[in-house]
């Protein structure tokens, strides 16, 4: 698929095909095809980081009910990552339109994360450069805002992941996570969960579903060992 075709389908209407032909152009095309491609995507790419962090702090800033900074920053990291990056990329279908060198793509470079999240910025800052906002948003709320309004799993891994590794830093012991108290209609539920280690209780912690819960148990129980 041809680029001019790709964002056709996204109704975002390219002014200068040459400026977006260039987010798509890695260092080894460049290396290897240096008497007829000049630049790169990596200045493109700082752009886009810079459009991106903007697009992920407004989006979280008016989230309700509100956040707090340091959630905020978490979740921003988590959005804005390597990793996070290269599944939207992916999503996309961003890969085919990739170029490279040759030696890049003998070694799978249209599959590697890094390659894919430096494209994906470059992209963004390519077309906020050729058409605004409005035509960023069109590739964002598609890839990144659902994962925005669905944070509470981003929040809920984070404060888990946190505690089990600050608890295993000085030792193998396992996290274990119960239910202790359940009450509400099956249409608004409230768990009430307890963290333990070796039969010791962390931290508690209530909400809606029992995954809330988990997280509020474990944020609970890391706040207070990190005092």
């Amino acid at each position: 698929m041809k680029l001019v075709e790709f964002f056709k389908l996204k109704d975002i209407e390219i002014k200068n095909i040459e400026l977006i032909k260039q987010a798509f152009i890695h260092s080894s095309y460049v290396n290897e095809h240096k008497y007829t491609v000049i630049q790169d995507n990596e200045r493109l790419e700082f752009m886009g980081d810079a459009v991106l962090q903007l697009w992920t702090s407004e989006h979280l800033y008016k989230l309700e009910p509100q956040l707090a900074e340091g959630q905020m920053t978490t979740l921003r990291a988590k959005l804005v990552n390597e990793t996070s990056l290269a599944n939207c990329a992916r999503t996309l279908g961003l890969s085919p339109l990739l170029m490279l060198g040759q030696g890049e793509e003998k070694t799978g470079g249209r599959n590697r994360d890094s390659i894919l999240a430096d494209t994906f910025e470059a992209m963004l800052g390519a077309l906020y450069l050729d058409s605004g906002m409005k035509a960023v948003d069109c590739i964002l709320d598609e890839v990144m805002l659902p994962f925005i309004l669905n944070h509470e799993t981003l929040v809920f891994h984070d404060y888990k992941t946190k505690l089990q590794e600050y608890i295993q830093a000085d030792n193998r012991k396992t996290v274990v996570y119960e239910v202790i108290h359940t009450e509400g209609p099956s249409n608004n539920p409230s768990f009430e969960v307890v963290v333990k280690v070796d039969d010791i209780v962390l931290g508690k912690g209530i909400g809606n579903s029992k995954k809330k819960a988990e997280q509020n148990a474990a944020k609970d129980a890391f706040d207070k060992m990190v005092r």
